[in-house]
């Protein structure tokens, strides 16, 4: 089973990803916007403390995560990401999608169909 994660982020109208290793502990940000990647990078190398709901959704206790440590904590953090650095989560837009069109220009035109690669 693979110890990695990737989700496509926005900043400003710039189409990026990052990628989470797991095995490394690591988080690699490609986001052409020299600024949004500083404040993603930054985010992501800094422990927080982080309400997490419990039994129902008024159950929350504070825990500080570290970005870093575990897939789990990486997508906790992520949630957090766009509120403190006005970088976006792309939950649904596929990673796939921002590497074959990583600016607003390159998307193409005319409703040419993108197929997203079958995981595996």
């Amino acid at each position: 089973m693979s110890n990695t994660f990737s989700v496509a982020v926005n900043y400003h109208d710039v189409l990026g990803y990052i990628e989470y290793d797991g095995d490394k502990k690591e988080a690699r940000v490609f986001l052409p916007d020299d600024d949004g990647r500083k404040l993603a990078e930054e985010f992501l190398h800094t422990p927080r403390p982080v309400r997490i709901p419990r039994e129902t959704l008024l159950d929350f206790t504070e825990e500080t995560i570290d970005p870093l440590a575990s897939v789990r904590h990486f997508q906790i953090a992520l949630t957090k990401l766009w509120e403190e650095t006005g970088v976006h989560v792309d939950w649904s837009r596929p990673v796939e999608f921002v590497k074959k069109y990583p600016t607003l220009a390159d998307l193409p035109k005319g409703g040419i169909p993108f197929e997203v690669p079958e995981e595996g």
